[in-house]
């Protein structure tokens, strides 16, 4: 029996992955390794095998070490996916301790306990750890060197789960999330079309959306492949480079809403957090690694955009 813990379930991609195992049941028989997520409830999946629990900040607390300490062995958890984070990128710029409790310091805690008890850790880390500032995309072992808080924090929780350094786990870094769950970029394009003709958007920013529920399959396909002695570190975002403009308009042509997009520049829309400007992940290691398949964006856009039934 495997007890796999998620945190952070109510996020965009804790909800993704809690969606998944309520659809895996009916593809069980076809679906190989992936057989034996199954079968949730509210807060817990099971079959005859394996088991789910689903937490997030008000059920417990990733920061109090006691707390997660207690929880995994009344639980006897096997595998962590971490999805929590502190994700208010231009909040985290005046509410540092805050962030760094989740994105350091939660981390640190998950990565200790993971190794005192031979835990398997999957730790979802951002773009963000980047400058920006490179021309062709970021590989795991380019140079970190976050501008902003959030991505300070998040790097601080890297380093702090490759210093400790539990068996089999690794981190994910990723850019661009996107679901139907949640705020996020294209959700807000959408509400705003509704109510603007016009919508100004920044053209100097390049990168690739990640689809939250493309992220949440390549997880529960990799986690049983996930075998090695020191943390390995993994880039996903699905196929494809554009801007935050060109993303918009991909947005209003799929919807086909009568809103215009203008390109401007990043200075004419100031951030208290600086975002980095070229955010490509290279993701030849976790392809070649687990042999998967990533979708192009617009594929995974069309998906999404159905689900949130508003594809034209």
């Amino acid at each position: 029996m495997l007890n796999i813990l998620v945190t952070g379930s109510n996020g965009q991609l804790g909800s993704e992955i809690r969606e998944l195992i309520n659809e895996i049941p009916s593809q069980a028989e076809n679906d190989g390794e992936l057989t034996s997520f199954c079968a949730p409830t509210r807060n817990l999946a099971e079959n005859n095998e394996h088991y789910f629990f689903f937490t997030d900040k008000t059920t417990l607390d990733i920061s109090d070490k006691e707390a997660v300490n207690k929880f995994i062995d009344m639980n006897k958890i096997n595998i962590i996916i971490n999805c929590a984070a502190y994700t208010a990128v231009d909040k985290a710029q005046t509410d540092e301790k805050n962030a760094d409790a989740i994105n350091h310091q939660a981390v640190k805690n998950l990565a200790q306990i993971s190794k005192e008890k031979s835990i398997k850790l999957i730790h979802i880390s951002t773009d963000y750890v980047f400058d920006g500032t490179n021309h062709k995309p970021y590989k795991e072992d380019n140079a970190t060197a976050p501008k902003s808080i959030y991505g300070k924090t998040k790097l601080a929780g890297e380093k702090a789960l490759q210093a400790i350094n539990p068996k089999n786990s690794i981190i994910i870094r990723t850019s661009w999330v996107y679901s139907s769950f949640g705020a996020n970029f294209v959700k807000t394009m959408l509400s705003l079309a509704k109510n603007r003709d016009e919508l100004s958007v920044v053209y100097d920013q390049v990168g690739t959306p990640t689809y939250a529920r493309d992220l949440a399959k390549t997880i529960l396909e990799i986690v049983p492949k996930v075998k090695n002695e020191n943390v390995e570190i993994y880039h996903y975002s699905n196929e494809g480079v554009l801007s935050w403009y060109d993303f918009a308009k991909e947005i209003m042509k799929m919807t086909k809403r009568e809103c215009t997009i203008h390109p401007i520049e990043s200075f004419k829309y100031p951030t208290p957090a600086p975002r980095p400007h070229f955010s490509i992940l290279n993701k030849s290691k976790i392809k070649k690694d687990f042999d998967i398949n990533i979708p192009f964006y617009k594929d995974s856009l069309d998906e999404c955009l159905k689900v949130l039934g508003e594809r034209r």
